[in-house]
């Protein structure tokens, strides 16, 4: 008989519901992607809708139903650290307590009223069914994500992030259909919290600017490092650290840092669009640094304590694909796998996977490549649906096969113009990986300063990804294995680099922005890097063809590829939601499966207050 299991995680942010059937990922989707808010916290009750519809089944088809963490674990170390720290931090108390006397701690009660309520919307005329509830730990989830999608029959698995019920890093043995913890980092000692505090400092928003702080560290230096080191965080030679909690707020505030850490850097924290200065970009670089030094020193120690070949990732430590690239080239494992969807998100499918394998003890079937079919785990749209939706807005499109398609695509790329490409299932996670992307040519000077500022609406410092043909990617960048995912950050070859002359190398910071310093400068970070998405054939044929045809036309084996989005806006999601983004910003063509609409040929769309207010958040 077919088991199906649901497995969800929200009310933190980045809500996701993922459904497995007897143990096969089928589908698994983010919360944001139909709400259209940003790292939506909120009960996934659109993603799970999805889930169900999608396979023409309901709630009384479902198994269990799994949490992807224990609220009532969480809930003691919150008391714990409070009282810890009373009287200070009162506020803060008060406010947290208001929600979990509200819901949180009564969370079983909640998501069986959110359940029965969906039933009733599925089933009208039956009585309600609710599954069994099952709790996860949150590392647990985060290890399970990692481990048993892997193509890995034993690994050693580092999970790291803010932190979970106590655990901020985690480390685990996966093998065959279990994974066992070795030991912990308990919280307020947290890598991810000092990385989110530095982008809090930095003005950006935490859990989703850390990804600026990363981007702008290639402008900076080091300055900070020994400061950092020698006031904020004590690594130990395993790696293992403590932090100075006296210079942060994040235990007991509503901030993240505490007036000593302003004082220990010398000014306050900047205010949102602000001007980022070499102050900004140098506190970057530090931070950086020493992410990167604690995440190799406890890979080698877990290396020397398991000697294990295999290296697991997951938590949102893990989408610092800086640090994973570094990770790479010291050659501490002999193989990295890292879950796409490394943050709370992935956590939903990790908690599925974990009630197939540990509660029901069910064995493992392991793919070579992985289990994950490319991270294409979401709503995917028929050129029949397409073309209805199409007409029915009075849309002019053409509809083209494949082949007449992307040999005009590559003509249309290789003149400079950007096409929003949308394109079979949608993407688990935070990148975009060919299904919904906003795409360009490379080899264009102008590319980055067009995309970033009249496509994607953001700040110009920050870099685009390559995606390349998998067979091609040691011609173009200094790598030789794949990273189907986008998180692994690697140079780009040196025959392709252009050396900056001494006048250049004496510019400060973003004044770098604008030198061409390879042959492929859309996708040159500062520092010669790139993160690299390597495509293949079986995952993703169509936008392997496309690319493969962009060869053909122009010899480059690489085109630009960002998220189908604008600032503050998730990763669209609908063939609605692309022609709206398409209309509302400058892109020249999108593609819609097989139909292909140019801009100057669409009837005009006004833009509304609802549109603009999203280029305003952040």
């Amino acid at each position: 008989m077919t088991k199906w299991i649901l497995g969800i995680s929200c009310f933190y942010h980045d809500s996701a519901a993922a459904i497995i059937r007897d143990g096969e990922i089928i589908k698994a989707v983010q919360e944001e992607r139909f709400s259209r808010k940003k790292h939506d916290s909120g009960f996934p009750i659109n993603a799970i809708r999805y889930c169900l519809k999608s396979q023409n089944i309901d709630l009384r088809d479902i198994d269990s139903i799994i949490y992807y963490e224990k609220p009532l674990l969480t809930f003691e170390r919150l008391l714990e650290t409070y009282i810890g720290v009373a009287p200070r931090g009162f506020r803060s108390f008060i406010a947290a307590m208001q929600i979990w006397l509200k819901e949180k701690l009564f969370l079983k009660s909640v998501l069986k009223k959110q359940f029965i309520s969906l039933q009733k919307e599925l089933v009208p005329n039956k009585k309600p069914y609710v599954p069994r509830f099952l709790f996860s730990e949150h590392h647990q989830s985060h290890a399970a994500a990692a481990f048993y999608p892997s193509p890995f029959k034993e690994a050693v698995v580092l999970c790291m992030d803010g932190v979970g019920e106590w655990a901020t890093t985690s480390t685990w043995i996966g093998k065959e259909n279990t994974i066992k913890p070795l030991w912990e980092i308990s919280f307020p000692h947290s890598l991810g919290l000092l990385y989110s505090a530095f982008t809090y400092y930095c003005g950006f928003k935490v859990n989703s600017g850390e990804y600026k702080l990363m981007g702008l560290a290639p402008y900076g230096k080091p300055k900070y490092l020994q400061k950092i080191k020698n006031h904020l965080i004590d690594i130990k030679e395993d790696g293992t650290f403590r932090l100075n909690i006296a210079y942060f707020k994040y235990h007991r505030g509503f901030r993240m840092t505490s007036r000593k850490f302003h004082k220990l850097f010398g000014a306050p924290p900047r205010e949102p669009e602000k001007e980022i200065t070499q102050f900004h970009m140098d506190l970057a670089a530090s931070i950086q640094n020493v992410t990167e030094e604690v995440v190799i020193k406890i890979a080698r120690s877990l290396k020397k304590e398991t000697n294990l070949k295999n290296l697991c990732l997951a938590g949102g430590v893990a989408l610092n694909c800086v640090a994973n690239g570094k990770l790479l080239e010291e050659k501490v494992f002999d193989n990295i796998w890292i879950q796409p969807a490394s943050g709370d998100a992935g956590s939903a499918l990790g908690a599925a996977l974990l009630g197939w394998h540990d509660y029901y003890n069910k064995p493992r079937v392991i793919n070579p490549h992985d289990s994950m079919m490319g991270s294409y785990l979401g709503c995917d749209f028929s050129n029949k649906e397409i073309i209805t939706y199409l007409e029915s807005i009075n849309a002019t499109f053409q509809s083209l096969e494949d082949l007449e398609l992307f040999e005009k695509l590559a003509q249309i790329l290789d003149e400079g113009k950007v096409i929003g490409w949308f394109n079979g299932a949608m993407e688990f996670g935070p990148r975009a990986l060919g299904a919904r992307s906003i795409i360009g040519d490379p080899r264009n000077q102008k590319m980055q300063s067009v995309m970033n500022l009249k496509i994607k609406y953001r700040e110009s410092f920050r870099p685009f990804a390559p995606s390349v043909l998998e067979e091609d990617v040691a011609n173009q960048f200094e790598m030789n294995v794949k990273s189907p995912y986008m998180l692994l950050v690697a140079p780009v070859k040196k025959k392709l680099c252009k050396k900056m002359t001494n006048e250049q190398k004496e510019l400060f910071g973003i004044e770098k922005l604008n030198i061409t310093r390879s042959s492929l400068p859309a996708i040159t970070h500062v520092d010669y890097s790139a993160r690299v998405q390597t495509v293949s054939e079986k995952t993703n044929p169509r936008y392997y063809k496309l690319i493969s045809a962009f060869k053909k036309q122009t010899g480059c084996p690489t085109i630009v590829n960002t998220s189908f989005n604008v600032r503050g806006e998730p990763i669209v999601c609908t063939p609605q939601d692309a022609y709206r983004c398409f209309m509302r910003t400058e892109m020249d063509v999108l593609v819609l499966q097989n139909q292909i609409l140019f801009k100057t040929e669409q009837p005009k769309m006004e833009k509304d207050e609802t549109w603009k207010q999203v280029f305003e958040l952040d």
